[in-house]
């Protein structure tokens, strides 16, 4: 007889702990699968670490609901529990005319959202917050923040583990099989291959969640869950800038991503990025010869910075349903009951804002669960 389990979640990002804590509180027998040596090592640590406001979506998709709801948790999770934050606010820039536009835009698609302190901002009123910055206008965003996303991850790893969740590390999942009317998976570790039933299985897998639901029987092109690598870099300035704003500084956004950000970290240095740019394969290394790019975005609004004030930081992969040149793609948050597949819950593509919004995640995924066991 194989070993029988309430609830499997695979991935231990951010978004597989903070549903394997909500979960945990029904007094479920909850596992966490993670083919990596411990929590959190891609997406959810190689990030910008912000807290985004629910700007940029369109109204009612999952990502602008529960990045707001999302906002309002994690900062009551901070505040609650010492988790390093600062609400140091946002201002999205525009350069012309054009992109003044945009920031109109933004304004009403935020308003819609359910984001009530939006200001738009004049160029002397810009000037006034952030002296160094030279642009046309701005749209202040001032619930806009950053948290210490290592130190979020290692508490609600704790939390999860004291509400009896168990973690499994170094172990990947290789088969996902319907019968009857549990789950028997298949994973693989260093001692070799076995084997479980599971009552519901939870995807947070993250960069392989597409993979996941194929090993699960979802036709992924068909149910249009194939992911596209996103890459996004990271450059630091120079020590001597790290005054040089006080707040998030955006550019209007591109099609794949927010645009090269200013981001004054809890440290006090200055981060620009991220890029983003489609990949085949997963590498965390930074281009260098990318320098001059990130160079040309940031002087756009800083003038006064040097090539060489700018040094390779990091670099990381955001989870894309949308391919290059394609329009936005939301969430998908999904239990797979209509596909044939009672007890499969599916996340996909949980790029930005996933971090924000992963508190609220969580809740929305334990009412599936719930429902489930009812």
């Amino acid at each position: 007889m194989l070993a029988e389990i309430d609830v499997v979640i695979i991935g231990a990002g951010v978004i597989g702990l903070a549903t394997a804590c909500e979960i945990a509180q029904g007094k479920k027998e909850v596992f966490v699968f993670e083919k990596n040596r411990t929590f959190g090592l891609e997406t959810s640590s190689r990030n910008s670490e912000v807290i985004h406001a629910g700007i940029y979506h369109p109204e009612d998709s999952l990502k602008a609901k529960l990045c707001v709801e999302g906002k309002s948790l994690l900062y009551q999770l901070c505040d609650k529990h010492n988790i390093a934050y600062k609400m140091s606010g946002k201002i999205i820039v525009a350069a012309d005319e054009d992109e003044i536009s945009w920031l109109e835009k933004l304004y009403q698609q935020g308003r819609k959202n359910g984001v009530d302190d939006l200001v738009l901002l004049s160029r002397t009123e810009l000037k006034k917050l952030e002296p160094n910055i030279e642009a046309r206008a701005g749209l202040l965003s001032p619930s806009s923040g950053i948290l210490d996303s290592y130190t979020l991850l290692k508490f609600l790893y704790s939390q999860a583990r004291e509400k009896g969740v168990e973690f499994v590390f170094d172990t990947e999942v290789i088969g996902i099989e319907r019968v009857g009317a549990k789950y028997k998976v298949q994973i693989k570790d260093r001692d070799g291959i076995s084997a479980f039933v599971a009552y519901v299985v939870v995807n947070c897998a993250g960069l392989n969640s597409d993979m996941i639901a194929q090993l699960a029987g979802i036709d992924i092109a068909k149910a249009g869950y194939r992911l596209h690598y996103c890459k996004g870099e990271y450059f630091s300035l120079s020590s001597k800038y790290r005054n040089v704003v006080n707040r998030l500084i955006y550019p209007v956004p591109e099609q794949a991503g927010h645009g090269i950000h200013w981001r004054r970290g809890l440290d006090g240095r200055v981060l620009l990025g991220p890029s983003a740019y489609y990949v085949e394969a997963i590498d965390y290394v930074v281009d260098e010869t990318h320098k001059q790019y990130f160079y040309n975005s940031a002087k756009r609004f800083l003038p006064f910075i040097e090539l060489e004030d700018l040094a390779p930081e990091s670099a990381g992969i955001r989870p894309k349903l949308q391919g290059p040149g394609e329009g936005f793609r939301d969430f998908v948050i999904t239990h797979e009951e209509k596909a044939g597949f009672p007890g499969l819950i599916n996340l996909i593509g949980i790029e930005s804002p996933g971090l924000t919004a992963a508190p609220a995640i969580a809740r929305y995924v334990g009412r599936m669960v719930a429902e489930l066991f009812d």
